[in-house]
């Protein structure tokens, strides 16, 4: 279990003060200008060491990703920072937390990341449906240009550096980040075909790199307390603390900081309640919010599972964005598994046929296999037509829809099997369906 000495997000829950003064008592912009004396390569080893990995979902070494930043523009190119705050995926809501109460460690982690990259300016976009997240920011952003921690001469540092608030418009495909840049050049959300890949032709064409919230936030307390504390927390290759965001079928509802690598039963026991009904009563939980496969009960499954990339990986699932989704005996997970395929086939950008086509005729056969309305045949078929959408599409959205559906046909296919059988001896008018299906 982390330690309160260990914590990075300290007002996490808001009980303190949001602004500039709050922020400086709890640690931030403290020897700012000294982290940034240390020049840009001590920054970007700092980060390798640390072996932090990306907070967003994707995992992918912080350090690596910097690095691949031009050292010079040859061809007088600015570079850029951008923030993906645009927080959609269903279960996950932790990034709206820092921008509400500790929004100054994003503001500080966006100068410490701008100049380790030699960008000029940060663009932070943040999700439509955060207006008071959005306002709450910006005001630290305010505050920040006030004391002179960041624009002309940030710190006193010699460095010139601004950062800028977009408002997107509420669209899910705009959380992968090509799609992200396109948005904010007031372009249709559409995801870009790669390579090239940002670090080299990112926003309006020059080197950009985009990294989560939490990720930026937490990098200066990593330069301040040093890489080797935060690679002391958690597992190899899955270091440092994380924000929990646990909902579903548990007592207490709650974000939580952890440390990497706790139990998935120490998570939801310690700081959830626990499950509701008890640990038994456990049908099935999604580690990472609605895109990562779903991890059933069992000793050999959500018993031994590890909260880390790895602990999921070696589940046939993934951290994605730590969105615990808890699942108790009385879902109806066909059902549940099918609400998911409907928002991934509303939220779909269009552009990929796979994508496009292959959504709506997900949901409408597990809709029809959550009453029993299908055939056995339809099982493998369907198992056939998630391969197909996965890995061929422009960006990890066709997997991402997938995933769930995967998840579902591998570990629950005989209750599928089950309810075709009884709808077959025992057949019934079409039932009645709402609207939102």
């Amino acid at each position: 279990m982390l330690e309160d000495k260990d914590r990075i997000f300290k007002n996490l829950y808001g009980f303190h003060d949001w602004g500039l003064a709050g922020a400086r008592a709890r640690g931030a912009w403290d020897g700012t200008r000294d982290i940034l004396a240390r020049g840009r390569d001590a920054l970007v080893n700092e980060m390798k060491a640390s072996g932090q990995r990306g907070r967003g979902g994707a995992g992918f070494p912080t350090g690596l990703k910097w690095s691949f930043m031009p050292k010079e523009s040859k061809d007088g190119r600015p570079s850029y920072l951008v923030i993906n705050a645009d927080e959609s995926e269903p279960g996950t809501c932790k990034d709206r937390e820092i921008m509400r109460h500790d929004p100054h460690l994003l503001v500080e982690g966006c100068l410490i990341a701008g100049f380790a990259m030699g960008a000029v300016a940060c663009y932070i976009y943040v999700r439509g449906e955060f207006i008071r997240e959005r306002e709450r920011l910006q005001a630290a952003i305010d505050q920040a240009y006030e004391a002179g921690l960041i624009g002309k001469n940030a710190c006193g540092s010699g460095y010139d550096y601004d950062i800028y608030v977009h408002h997107g418009a509420g669209a899910y495909i705009c959380g992968e980040e090509t799609a992200l840049l396109e948005s904010l050049e007031g372009k249709k959300g559409q995801p870009r075909l790669k390579p090239p890949f940002p670090a080299n032709v990112g926003l309006y064409g020059c080197p950009t790199t985009v990294n989560n919230v939490e990720t930026i936030a937490q990098a200066p307390d990593i330069m301040r307390r040093g890489a080797a504390w935060f690679s002391s927390i958690g597992r190899a290759n899955n270091t440092g603390t994380k924000l929990f965001c646990i909902s579903g079928h548990v007592n207490q509802p709650c974000n939580v900081e952890e440390q990497m690598g706790i139990p998935l039963r120490e998570l939801l026991e310690k700081h959830a309640g626990g499950v509701r009904g008890g640990w038994d009563n456990l049908l099935a939980v999604i580690p990472g919010g609605s895109s990562m496969p779903l991890v059933p009960a069992g000793a050999d499954q959500a018993d031994t599972l590890l909260m880390d990339f790895d602990g999921c990986r070696d589940k046939k699932s993934a951290l994605g964005t730590a969105a615990v989704i808890v699942m108790d005996k009385s879902t109806d997970i066909v059902r549940a598994m099918a609400r998911i395929s409907y928002f991934y086939k509303h939220e779909s950008c269009g552009q990929c046929t796979p994508c496009r086509e292959g959504m709506g005729w997900m949901w409408r056969v597990l809709m029809r296999m959550a009453d029993g309305r299908a055939h056995r045949r339809e099982i493998d078929m369907l198992m056939d037509v998630t391969k197909q959408i996965e890995g061929h599409t422009i960006c990890a959205f066709g997997d991402g829809a997938a995933w769930p559906v995967q998840g579902l046909l591998r570990h629950f296919r005989p209750e599928i099997e089950r309810r075709i059988d009884q709808y077959a001896a025992n057949p019934h008018p079409e039932p009645v369906r709402v609207a939102a299906e």
